[in-house]
C-alpha cells in the first residue's frame, strides 16, 4: 500500500511538473518539492533535490522539442546561462542552512501576479523585434537577471523557470515560443547544477521517489512541449498564465495542509 501511495503521489507530482515545464518552462521542483514533503514526508532539502533532478530530463526533452520547431536561442542565452548556473550553486549551498519552511507563500504570490500578466497583457513580441535590442543592454540584463533567477532556483528549488521566462519576455524582449524554449534549455543545466549540489551537501534521497518523479515528469513534459509548439503565441500566453496561477494555488494549498 505504501508503494502504491508513493507511485500515485509521484505520478500526480510528475504530471503537474511536466505540464508546467513543457508549456511554461517552469521548474519541476515547484510542484514536486511541496508534494513530496506533504504527502510522503520527505525532508524539504531532499524533496527539492528530487524536483531539480526531475527537471533535468524534463527540461532537456522540452528544449529538444522547441529546438526542432525553431524556438530555441542558444547563442544569445549563453551569458544568461552562465550567470544562472553560478548563482544556482551558491543558492543551493545557502539553502542547506535554511529552515524546512523556506518554500513559503511569497514565491507563489509572485507567480500568480506574473501569471495574470500573461493572461491580461500577452507577450506580443515577434522574432523580428527580438533583434532590435542593443548588445550592451542585453549583456547587462542577462547577467543581472540570470544571477537573480539562479539564486532563487538554488535556494528554494522553485520559481527559477517562472522568473527566467519573465526575464526573457519582459527584459530581453523574447517572442513567447522562443522564450519558453530558451527557458527550458537553461533550466536543464540549472536543475542539474542545483540537484547535484543538493545531493552533494545533503546526501542521496529516496531512490524510488527519485526514479518515479524523473520518469513521470519526463513523459508529461514531452507531451506538453509537442502541444505547445503547435499552439499560437496568443494561446500559449493564456496557457502559461493559467498554468502559473493553477500551480501557485496548488502549492499554497499543499503548504497549508503541511
Amino acid at each position: 500500500m505504501d508503494l502504491l501511495i508513493k507511485v500515485l503521489v509521484c505520478f500526480i507530482a510528475g504530471a503537474g511538473a511536466g505540464v508546467g515545464t513543457g508549456f511554461a518552462g517552469m521548474s519541476a521542483a515547484a510542484i514536486i518539492g511541496p508534494m513530496l514533503m506533504t504527502f510522503l514526508g520527505i525532508p524539504a532539502y531532499h524533496a527539492i533535490g528530487i524536483g531539480l533532478m526531475s527537471d533535468v530530463l524534463a527540461s532537456s526533452v522540452s528544449a529538444w522539442t522547441y529546438k526542432k520547431n525553431g524556438n530555441l536561442d542558444v547563442k544569445r542565452s549563453i551569458l544568461l546561462l552562465i550567470s544562472v548556473l553560478i548563482m544556482t550553486a551558491a543558492g543551493s549551498y545557502v539553502a542547506s542552512f535554511l529552515p524546512e519552511k523556506t518554500m513559503g507563500g511569497t514565491m507563489q504570490i509572485a507567480m500568480i501576479i506574473i501569471g495574470l500578466r500573461f493572461l491580461l497583457k500577452p507577450v506580443q513580441t515577434t522574432k523580428e523585434k527580438m533583434e532590435e535590442q542593443s548588445k550592451k543592454s542585453r549583456i547587462i540584463k542577462s547577467i543581472v537577471g540570470g544571477s537573480v533567477v539562479g539564486f532563487i532556483c538554488g535556494t528554494v528549488g522553485a520559481g527559477g523557470g517562472m522568473m527566467l521566462l519573465f526575464v526573457l519576455t519582459s527584459f530581453l524582449g523574447y517572442e513567447m515560443h522562443m522564450a519558453v524554449g530558451t527557458s527550458v534549455f537553461i533550466m536543464a543545466f540549472t536543475a542539474l547544477t542545483g540537484g547535484i549540489s543538493h545531493f552533494a551537501v545533503g546526501g542521496m534521497p529516496d531512490i524510488v521517489s527519485l526514479v518515479l518523479c524523473v520518469m513521470f515528469t519526463f513523459l508529461w513534459a514531452r507531451i506538453a512541449a509537442v502541444i505547445a509548439n503547435k499552439a499560437s503565441a496568443k494561446i500559449l500566453n493564456r496557457v502559461v498564465g493559467v498554468v502559473m496561477i493553477a500551480t501557485s494555488i496548488v502549492i499554497l494549498t499543499v503548504n497549508y495542509l503541511n
